[in-house]
Formats: structure tokens, sequence, C-alpha cells
């Protein structure tokens, strides 16, 4: 090769554009605060009176409805924001089970969101009997009592439901179970603040769900690696 031949195969490396293999989609993320609109009734306690141990347990810290909890600036506890529509999820159910514990004359945790399939595991850290009674009616309605210090046992739902749980001996204690076919999902807590990391861009429905104040559902389109405020606000009824 001569050098004029040389020259002209530099020049061409030098000016050709330079082509870089694309990389995966950078994941996305919606984040956002539930609140509350409205005057929030004063909550009363609970009328544990029913069970003698109850009320020596709670003698110094009552127990109060918690069907409606407000933090700060009105933030609304215990909402649970998910995917609804838009993310195709077909990530298995995680191996690891949730917990449900029965603690303190109530449910440790009021609403607990888990995937179909996934097990939950219930205990009774209480030393009196629990009858819990999740009441499905889309997936297999069944109750069972737990004497105190009996083991946990696991339990796993085949289909998404929104589902009461009640003590049959307790008529005080409510909770839900959140059963969801996708894994992006949040519970808010005290500050109402929620974050669905990990979305592949594209277009999503979010919802947000309570227990008192219904659904609420919102159109959102993310970009690659584009993280998006979302905040959702639920009207107190007079």
């Amino acid at each position: 090769m001569n050098s004029r031949s040389i020259a002209a195969v530099a020049f061409l490396l030098f000016c050709a554009p330079a082509y870089v293999a694309a990389g995966p989609p950078q994941d996305a993320s919606v984040r956002g605060k539930v609140t509350l609109s409205g005057p929030v009734q004063k909550l009363k306690p609970l009328d544990v009176s029913k069970e003698p141990e109850c009320v020596k347990l709670r003698a110094s810290e009552p127990l109060f409805p918690e069907s409606v909890i407000t933090g700060p600036g009105n933030s609304l506890k215990n909402v649970v924001v998910y995917i609804s529509a838009g993310a195709t999820d077909n990530s298995p159910a995680p191996s690891a089970p949730v917990t449900f514990d029965q603690q303190g004359c109530h449910y440790s945790t009021h609403v607990l969101a888990l995937r179909v399939g996934q097990e939950v595991r219930i205990s009774n850290s209480d030393p009196f009997s629990h009858n819990i009674h999740p009441l499905a009616k889309i997936n297999r309605e069944w109750n069972k009592m737990q004497p105190p210090g009996t083991p946990p046992f696991s339990y796993a739902y085949d289909h998404e439901e929104f589902i009461p749980i009640k003590c049959n001996i307790h008529p005080w204690m409510k909770g839900y179970f959140v059963v969801l076919k996708t894994s992006h999902f949040a519970v808010t807590g005290d500050d109402g603040s929620f974050s669905l990391p990990d979305l592949p861009p594209g277009h999503y429905t979010v919802t947000a769900w309570h227990e008192t104040f219904g659904t609420q559902s919102k159109e959102i389109n993310v970009g690659p690696g584009e993280s998006v405020s979302l905040d959702f606000t639920f009207s107190a009824r007079p």
C-alpha cells in the first residue's frame, strides 16, 4: 500500500462516525405522596373489654381504629400504590414469605401487600388464642384457630384480590391482605410516601387503593432512567 492509500484509510477511520452498541434500557421510577383533604374525625379507643388479657395489655396504650391514619401534612398511611396496567411482569413470586403477626391484641401489619403465589407466614405472639379469618371471595375462604405458643403456619393465594381479615374471637381486629399480580407496588407509611422503582420505560396506569376512600388511577409515561413524580389526594367524607 502506497503512502497515498494509507493516508486515505487514515482519513476514513478518523472521520467515520462511531457506532456504539446500545445498552439495555435504563430503569425508571415513580415516586410520590398520598394525602387526605378535609377534616379528619377524632378517633375513639377501641373497646377490648371482651378479652380481659387485652385490657391488661393495652392499659397504658389503648388501641384505635386503623381504617384512617394520617400523619404530618395530612399524609395518609396504609395506601397500596401499584402498577395496575402497562407492566409485563413475568417474574416469579418471591420465595421468601411475608410475615403477619397477631400481637398486642391487633394485627401488627394492618395492610399487608404480597404477590400472587407468595406465602404469607401467620403467627400469634399473644398469650391467648386468635382465630384468623380472611374473607376472600375470588380465592378460597378459610379461617383457622391459632392458640398461644403454636408454631406459625403459611398460606399462598392463587388470584389477585383485596381480602378483608377479621378475628372471629376479637371483633375489633381488622386488616387486609392485598394480593397482587405485579411486583411493582408499595404501601404508604406514616409520611404517606411511596416509591415504585425498577420500571422499564413505557406507559403505565398507577392505582392507589385505600380501604375507606376507595381507588384512584392515573396514567403516566416514563422514559429511560426517568424519575416521575406522582401524587394522590383522597377526600375525607363529611
